[in-house]
Order: structure tokens, then C-alpha cells, then sequence
């Protein structure tokens, strides 16, 4: 797969510069390998451990030979070997979408420095953040977890998982790994990485505390209810960049800012604070996958809250910045500049001249009746 950015330029083989050119090939390469190891029996098998999904369980439905079984997947350690490989496909998927579209709008629009890093990240997180909400929305349709939110913690361990559900979770952690090797080759300014890591490691600790505390039905509802308004943001900011005076998607992502952050709490606490909390099985059985304790609630509990609470403390000082850089633009507009203060001063200077020649004795008619 030739995706290379062009540049008169050869760097050296091997060097930082050469690496960041060319490293959606050479990732597309050791992803190619893991695909070729499919054709041999001899590396079929450790092949077998990046691509598929691991851990399938196989049940017959109500227990009747004429129905289809279904097949269920539940986590381990083999997982990590998956989440690799679709990290890799992560990398080559955000090449693709930078090389063949948001490059191709930066040359028409003509941004910036500081812009054109912002369209960027608003670029690649509004493609992934579409595609994850419509496919979390649709597996939550399919599952029934909006119309039953009992099910949200009844039956828990939630050990078993459908294949979409699975590869959901894979799929994220994938891409939220991808984007720490990102850093590197989208050179990110220094004082941009601290914030970068901030959000990137929040994902990683709730997204994958859901998928190995088996709360992958919560997960996957904050994760969808999440997605949906940071998409509306980063759109919002896509469209603002575009056209300045464009900035009612600010003020609707605000309110349902709130209102997310207000549901998730909701959701959490109705779910692990007393929904497991009066759950049938309790006690810490790693075997089963059953972690419903006290201790794991509370910590569940307060890493959701400490982490709205972040997000909460984050968007009062956007909007704090924002109100204070309207209210600067809108007294520059009102000031008057310098060439509107010095053609006020002439007119004024003028008009006290002109009403002393017509009122004064030295008016040029005052002077003619003096001579006649």
C-alpha cells in the first residue's frame, strides 16, 4: 500500500525523518506479514492470534439440536496479540485519511499552523468517533440495552460477549494504542504531547477497566453517549474553521456537554451502586470474572466521577477562555482606531475654523466692508 507523502527530499535511510515519511509503509509491511502467515501452516497458527478474535465459546440455543448455536466470546491474555495487530491497521486507516482527504482540504484552505493541527485532530477524531458511534449505537439496538437498562447489570459477571461486542472492544483499545506512536510521526508540538497523553490514557483506563472488569454493557453505553457529543464538537470545530461566524454547534455541544456528563454519572451510579450493589452474586471470584466487592465498586465509581469531574473543570475553563476572547473582540470592534481618532481630531480642528472664519472679524467678508 503506497501511501507516501511527497517530498523532494531523500533522508537517509532509517533516520527520524525517513520513519515519519514512510511509516504508513512500513507498518502496512508488518501488517502484511501477519496476513502471509495465514497461507503457511507453520505460522498459521501464531497468524491465527493477531487477526481472528480469540476465546470463542460456543452455545446451543434453549437446547434444542434444530436451533443455531451462538457463539459467544469472552477475554485474556491472548487479546493483547489482537489489539496489536488492529492497532497497526489504526496507523494505516489514519495515513489514509490524512494523505487522501485532510491533506487535500489544507491545500484548498490554506490554514494556518495553529489551524491546520486542530483541523487535523478534529479530521481524524470526527471519522473515528462517526464510525464508533454508529456501530456502538447499533449493537446496542441489536442487544437490547436501551429498551431493557435492567440488563445493564442484571446476570453479572457479564463473562460472555457477541462477536460485535468483542471486536468493539478490540477495535478501541487499538486505536487508542495507535495513537500514542502518532505522537511521533504527526509531530506533535512539545507542549501539546502533556495534554495528548492526558485524554489518551483516560480512554485506555476506562475502556479497557470495562472490558477486564466484565462492565462491557456500561462500558459500551458511556462509550456511545460519550462519542456522540464529542463528535458534535469536533464537527462544530471542522465547520468553524471553515467560516468564523459559524458557532451555534459550540453552544449546542455545550448543553448536551452537561447533560452527558449528568447521564453518565446517572448511569454509573445506578448501575454499580445499586444495581451490583444488590446483585445476587457477590464476592471476588477471578475465575468466574465475578468482581462485584465493595472495594471494586467504589473505585469504579470514583474514577467515573473523578473523570467528569476533570472533563467538567476542563470545559468551564473553555468556555471562561471563550467568553473572554468575545468580550476582547467585541470592545476592539467598538474602539475606534488611530486613523478614526485623527480624522475625528481634523474634523473637529476644521470645524472650529470654519465656524470662527464665519462668525470672526477676520472673516474675508469682514474684511471687505473694512476696506469699503
Amino acid at each position: 500500500m503506497g501511501i507516501r507523502k511527497k517530498n523532494n527530499k531523500n533522508p537517509p535511510v532509517l533516520s527520524h525523518e525517513f520513519v515519519i515519511q514512510n511509516h504508513a509503509d512500513i507498518v502496512s509491511c508488518v501488517a502484511m506479514v501477519f496476513l502471509l502467515g495465514l497461507m503457511f501452516e507453520v505460522t498459521s497458527k501464531v497468524a491465527v492470534l493477531f487477526i481472528t478474535v480469540q476465546y470463542n465459546v460456543t452455545i446451543s440455543a434453549n437446547e434444542v439440536p434444530e436451533e443455531m448455536p451462538v457463539n459467544y466470546f469472552h477475554h485474556g491474555l491472548k487479546d493483547l496479540a489482537t489489539v496489536f495487530f488492529y492497532m497497526l491497521v489504526a496507523i494505516i486507516m489514519h495515513a489514509i485519511i490524512q494523505e487522501y482527504v485532510l491533506d487535500k482540504i489544507n491545500r484548498k484552505m490554506h490554514f494556518s499552523k495553529t489551524k491546520h493541527s486542530k483541523f487535523n485532530e478534529s479530521g481524524q477524531l470526527s471519522a473515528f468517533y462517526l464510525f464508533s458511534c454508529a456501530w456502538g449505537a447499533s449493537i446496542l439496538l441489536s442487544e437490547n440495552f436501551l429498551s431493557n437498562p435492567v440488563s445493564l447489570w442484571e446476570g453479572y459477571p457479564h463473562t460472555l460477549m457477541p462477536f460485535q461486542m468483542k471486536f468493539f472492544y478490540i477495535c478501541q483499545l487499538g486505536y487508542w494504542l495507535h495513537a500514542l506512536p502518532e505522537l511521533y510521526f504527526q509531530k506533535t508540538k512539545k507542549e501539546d504531547i502533556p495534554r495528548q497523553l492526558v485524554y489518551i490514557s483516560l480512554y485506555l483506563v476506562h475502556i479497557a477497566g470495562a472490558y477486564v472488569l466484565n462492565l462491557n454493557r456500561l462500558g459500551l453505553v458511556l462509550l456511545v453517549l460519550h462519542y456522540f457529543v464529542e463528535l458534535l464538537f469536533h464537527v462544530s470545530r471542522l465547520v468553524y474553521f471553515s467560516n468564523d461566524s459559524r458557532q451555534t454547534g459550540f453552544t449546542v455541544w455545550a448543553v448536551l456537554f452537561v447533560l452527558g456528563r449528568l447521564l453518565t454519572l446517572s448511569l454509573s451510579v445506578l448501575t454499580v451502586g445499586f444495581g451490583l450493589a444488590g446483585a445476587e452474586k457477590q464476592g471476588l471470584d477471578l475465575a468466574e470474572g465475578n468482581f462485584n466487592v465493595l472495594f471494586v465498586r467504589i473505585t469504579v465509581l470514583a474514577t467515573i466521577c473523578a473523570s467528569q469531574a476533570f472533563m467538567m473543570w476542563k470545559f468551564i475553563n473553555f468556555q471562561l477562555r471563550r467568553w473572554r476572547e468575545h468580550a476582547q473582540a467585541q470592545s476592539l470592534k467598538k474602539k475606534p482606531g488611530p486613523a478614526a481618532k485623527s480624522k475625528s481630531k481634523k474634523d473637529k480642528a476644521n470645524g472650529v475654523n470654519g465656524a470662527v472664519s464665519s462668525n470672526g472679524a477676520d472673516s474675508p467678508r469682514a474684511r471687505k466692508e473694512k476696506s469699503s
